[in-house]
């Protein structure tokens, strides 16, 4: 793969991994901080990577870039903090820096701890949807203002009011209790459901079928399965609804884009795979 396909993949799987975990890090005020990180290591990458070639582990490259940007902004803010508090005679010890995690388990916890938060009853369905493009799928504004028929700026405004939200009522990172996750559970798997029929029914780009919506709404849901606190009769029910309406994707546009009705489909192209896994996961619910 070379480095102009390599960076924008990476960018799509590990934008978002990086971003989840620094938001756990800092806190959710600092949504903002946590996405600049990652987005600039991935400039970092593509001015590095063009004049050194890609290094052997392109992944842990961007881990450790990610990291020590972290970790510099900690120390930044320690001084700033520092100097403050002397200011004003403050004799309260600064908190010492904390190891930044980027290990497989930690991101899985943070992007499962960041659905809920985002997915919070307080905000509107389309700012969460909005939020889950952009920090749980790695999606560009552009990109998201595609899904939602809108453009740039509405989208920037939309995404920054749903943040200052998060803010004002100090949303913790984190899964809710048992007595309360049931409940918050609606919320989560009724965003994941409207971000695959953005997919599903899209208009993006006269796209009718955006595929990458779709699998980035399995993508999340099959998180919850893996998780034993969320792994519920109605989490397996959705991605099985999911798993079906997927196998027939090669079905469903003719050779000019249109859509095919159900009943005029040619079976053969159906996903057998997705439909036994569909069928799998119905029986689990």
């Amino acid at each position: 793969m070379t480095q102009r396909e390599l960076i924008p993949h990476l960018f799509r799987t590990e934008f978002r991994k990086i971003t989840a975990v620094l938001c756990k890090y800092f806190g959710i005020r600092n949504i903002q901080v946590a996405e600049d990180i990652a987005s600039e290591t991935f400039l970092l990458a593509a001015d590095t990577w063009t004049y050194k070639g890609i290094p052997d582990n392109p992944t842990a490259w961007l881990y450790t870039v990610a990291r020590n940007k972290a970790k510099n902004h900690l120390h930044r803010q320690k001084i700033f903090s520092e100097k403050i508090a002397a200011e004003i005679k403050h004799s309260s010890p600064v908190t010492e820096e904390l190891e930044i995690n980027l290990s497989e388990q930690n991101i899985t916890d943070s992007q499962l701890q960041m659905l809920f938060a985002i997915c919070h009853p307080s905000l509107p369905a389309g700012a969460q949807i909005g939020l889950a493009l952009r920090i749980l799928c790695g999606f560009g504004i552009d990109e998201i203002a595609g899904a939602f028929l809108s453009n740039r700026e509405t989208i920037n405004k939309r995404l920054y009011r749903a943040k200052e939200k998060l803010r004002q009522e100090k949303i913790q990172i984190e899964l809710p209790g048992k007595a309360e996750i049931n409940e918050r559970l609606d919320a989560v798997l009724t965003t994941l459901y409207l971000l695959f029929s953005e997919g599903y029914y899209s208009e993006t780009d006269n796209n009718l079928l955006r595929e990458d919506l779709c699998a980035e709404a399995m993508r999340l849901t099959y998180m919850l399965i893996e998780s034993q606190q969320t792994n519920l009769p109605k989490v397996n029910a959705l991605y099985s609804l999911m798993c079906f309406h997927s196998s027939r994707f090669p079905a469903r546009k003719n050779e000019n884009g249109e859509i095919i009705l159900y009943h005029d489909q040619d079976e053969s192209l159906w996903n057998q795979e997705l439909i036994d896994r569909g069928v799998y996961f119905l029986r689990e619910a």
